[in-house]
């Protein structure tokens, strides 16, 4: 079985991450083979996709040291979003030589995970036709509870998922999430009614990446010089 190299990360501040995930993703672009998913939370940021329009940031930038966030324009596909603690983020830095050359495969592949992820909670996930991401039924309504963006080069991927559990959604009023103005955003601690553990999301997400990409996550054995890389 293919093995995936897991780097668990904890509450890590984004510019960080995303300065590993980029230099991951040079080396699958160089043809490294080794592939990775990393996990973690992040500090409050909001970050803009190559499609964002800025009608949809309702803040701005001076606002943002009083609200304790930054801002962080990248490389991914979509709108603005935001992440902060309580909120599992992944990032499948992925050859897709290895599985399936489409990237729709991939993103239904993504929301899958999510979808089994949840579904451990007592939550039914599912889709929306043409609204990248995973839904949840809300009295009648559709509430976004994970968010998806990625960027793809060769077939090598990077960015990846959201999936709000204990978010502290007020930071969604700031923005129009993914630009999707007429559906609200939710969480898992929102529809049950309790925190979740992080750790135990964390155990239970990665569980189902391995059901649905048909992979063995191995955790890295160099998880010391990674958090040393991060921090």
């Amino acid at each position: 079985m293919r093995q995936i190299t897991s780097i668990n990360l904890p509450t890590t501040d984004y510019g960080k991450v995303l300065e590993l995930q980029r230099d991951l993703f040079t080396g699958l672009l160089n043809g490294i083979q080794q592939q990775y998913l990393i996990l973690c939370e992040h500090l409050n940021v909001y970050t803009l996709g190559r499609a964002t329009d800025e009608a949809n940031i309702l803040f701005s930038d001076s606002e943002l040291e009083v609200i304790g966030a930054e801002k962080y324009l990248i490389e991914r596909g979509g709108d603005v979003t935001y992440h902060g603690p309580g909120q599992l983020v992944g990032y499948p830095l992925l050859n897709l030589s290895t599985f399936t050359e489409d990237l729709g495969w991939y993103l239904r592949a993504i929301e899958e995970t999510i979808i089994t992820t949840i579904a451990n909670y007592g939550i039914t996930g599912y889709r929306i036709a043409g609204l990248t991401g995973v839904w949840v039924n809300v009295n009648g309504d559709d509430e976004k509870i994970c968010a998806i963006g990625i960027k793809a080069s060769k077939w090598c991927t990077m960015h990846g998922f959201a999936l709000n559990v204990n978010t502290n959604l007020a930071y969604f009023d700031r923005i129009i999430p993914c630009g999707i103005g007429d559906k609200r955003v939710t969480s898992m601690e929102k529809l049950l009614g309790r925190q979740i553990d992080m750790q135990e999301i964390q155990h239970a997400y990665s569980r189902a990446f391995e059901s649905v990409f048909h992979v063995e996550l191995v955790n890295s054995t160099d998880q010391v010089s990674v958090l040393e890389s991060v921090w």
